[in-house]
């Protein structure tokens, strides 16, 4: 899984071309349109290049426009909103085809001493617990859709272990939630910027899929239309996006063709170090009869 590690850094690691400007690529794999979290990661990547290293991004709102188009680069366009005493804020624009696909208002914050708590981590198994690679191969695969056993087959720079892998295999309503452990497939630089991004990154895989959990569904399916919407993601601590993170996820609504679906993101010793939230459209379309 190196390999793909590796891709993922170099993905990320943004050309600039001007002052506020940047260029990303896509990774040449078969998605028919760039994958939400990627475009996340590299604006967030892009807002950062501007900000004095001291100053660590604490939270990010952003909004898809259109889809992304994988064979042409993508235009990062930095404006620097204003730099305070203690916060700083960009605010990115990325383009393609002369057009907006994706905006994003990122906020930047000096480390200082305050109040502290935290909500509990949920009781779930710990990683070590579930089933690796091997034994989602072996046990369950064989019964996931085409499209979700395709998935999990390549080679992909973020390892999953979902805590209820039957959400994969059975078409039965079950309660809106989902737990994942999520972890880099490789070690990652100690650069904790590097371990934001790749973090931003992986926030936007399972989260819109929790919100067809309640009706037995999932977005690997081609009755259903997924796409992200929205995306904001918070830091609250430090952490390793190269070490075991649980991220516990919930539905609290679905209507209008649209899911919203928050997510808590755990170390295993229970810190929490970052919370996300998202609403996407899950449009059921109608399936052409065969023949």
């Amino acid at each position: 899984m190196t390999r793909a590690v590796d891709e993922l850094l170099d993905i990320l690691d943004l050309e600039q071309l001007e002052q506020n400007l940047f260029r990303g690529r896509s990774p040449k794999d078969r998605w028919q349109r760039v994958f939400g979290g990627q475009v996340i990661g590299q604006a967030l990547v892009a807002a950062s290049r501007t900000v004095p290293a001291e100053r660590r991004p604490h939270s990010l709102h952003a909004y898809f426009l259109l889809g992304g188009d994988p064979r042409v680069p993508i235009i990062y366009e930095v404006d620097r909103i204003r730099d305070g005493r203690s916060f700083t804020t960009r605010r990115v624009t990325a383009i393609q085809h002369g057009r907006p696909i994706y905006a994003m208002s990122a906020s930047f914050h000096l480390e200082e001493p305050g109040f502290d708590h935290q909500m509990p981590m949920p009781d779930v198994p710990m990683p070590e617990d579930l089933a690796d690679e091997t034994g989602l191969r072996a046990s369950i695969m064989p019964a996931m859709p085409e499209p979700v056993r395709a998935y999990f087959e390549r080679e992909r720079p973020i390892e999953l272990r979902p805590v209820e892998p039957e959400r994969y295999t059975q078409r039965t309503p079950q309660p809106p939630r989902f737990h994942v452990w999520i972890r880099a497939t490789a070690p990652l630089p100690d650069d904790p910027a590097v371990h934001q991004s790749v973090l931003a990154y992986a926030s936007d895989m399972t989260l819109l899929d929790t919100s067809l959990a309640a009706h037995g569904r999932t977005v690997f399916e081609r009755s259903i239309q997924p796409a992200s919407l929205d995306h904001a993601l918070w830091f609250h601590r430090p952490f390793r996006a190269d070490e075991w993170l649980l991220y516990a996820q919930d539905s609290p609504s679905a209507s209008g063709a649209c899911g919203f679906a928050r997510g808590l993101i755990f170390t295993r010793d229970g810190t929490l170090v970052a919370s996300v939230a998202q609403e996407g459209m899950i449009r059921p379309v109608q399936e052409k009869p065969a023949g």
